[in-house]
């Protein structure tokens, strides 16, 4: 039975009672993992962010640390994502929660993200504040675009598709059903 349409009143059958104590179990573990990583990095890196810390710098200055903590931990939820999924269908269940909501969900930091904007603002830095952000979101989203396209690339042999062209067999040129005409 389905209340408005969205809401299930019945659990799914692939919801069985006690299967979500392993996946919690993992993306625990994982998120150790992952926190144990980062703060490995920012014991070799040092500067004002608390996230993984590249340049020493002072409290007022630009958080490239946690920037390139963020856009590489994107980066590798593309390349994940597009093995699990396009790749290595078969994977146990549990490498998913492992790898991506653990480790990776640990490694990023998006605390140490809104606490650099924070500091930078109590250190008369708006500009700089806001640059962060604008240039976390958008490095976040081109590595994960770039490591979806680099993993389908590579693992599976195709081009990233565009969603008005349809799947690559619908396209046309050389060995299309089409025969590139």
């Amino acid at each position: 039975m389905h209340l408005m349409n969205d809401v299930h009143l019945h659990p799914h059958p692939d919801h069985t009672p006690g299967s979500l104590g392993p996946v919690v179990a993992v993306v625990a573990v994982g998120g150790a993992v992952g926190a144990l990583l980062r703060y490995g990095l920012s014991r070799l890196w040092r500067n004002g962010s608390d996230a993984s810390l590249l340049w020493h710098t002072g409290s007022a200055a630009f958080p490239w640390t946690t920037v390139v903590v963020n856009v590489l931990g994107c980066f590798l939820m593309g390349v994940l994502t597009v093995a699990l999924k396009e790749r290595f269908t078969r994977a146990p269940r549990l490498l998913n929660p492992l790898l991506g909501t653990g480790v990776l969900g640990g490694f990023t930091t998006f605390s140490s993200y809104t606490d650099d904007v924070r500091r930078l603002l109590e250190n008369g830095q708006p500009g700089t504040a806001v640059a962060s952000m604008v240039v976390t979101v958008a490095g976040a989203l081109a590595g994960v675009a770039l490591g979806t396209a680099l993993a389908r690339l590579a693992l599976t042999g195709r081009r990233l598709r565009r969603d008005a062209d349809g799947p690559p067999a619908a396209r046309s040129g050389p060995g299309r059903p089409d025969g590139g005409v």
